[in-house]
């Protein structure tokens, strides 16, 4: 989005909108194969936020002092959690609980 220069760089403007018409599409994908909305959402706003400093760090040089490297693991284990504990539940086991109680 940076190299589209605020939407007046036609061709980095294509490129910014592609990608994120495709992380939508992905979401919506995690949705659709029965992920609950909550942890999906946060687990895709996440990587966002993780690669968006991937993405300053290799190709504009920017630079984590020590506490954003702190909140930067903070948010791959808050990732890695939600799918932990998020892994076994689908809509089907919610109904058979339901069902068996």
């Amino acid at each position: 989005m940076k190299l589209s220069n605020e939407f007046t760089n036609l061709p980095w403007t294509v490129i910014t909108l592609i990608f994120i018409v495709i992380s939508a599409v992905l979401l919506n994908v995690g949705l659709k194969a029965g992920l609950p909305m909550g942890p999906c959402y946060a687990v895709w706003v996440g990587i966002g936020a993780i690669g968006s400093i991937i993405v300053g760090l290799v190709l504009f040089g920017e630079v984590l002092n020590i506490v954003g490297w702190i909140f930067l693991a903070v948010i791959i284990t808050g990732i890695i959690g939600l799918n932990l504990i998020t892994e076994g539940e689908t809509p089907d086991s919610k109904e058979n609980e339901k069902k068996s109680a």
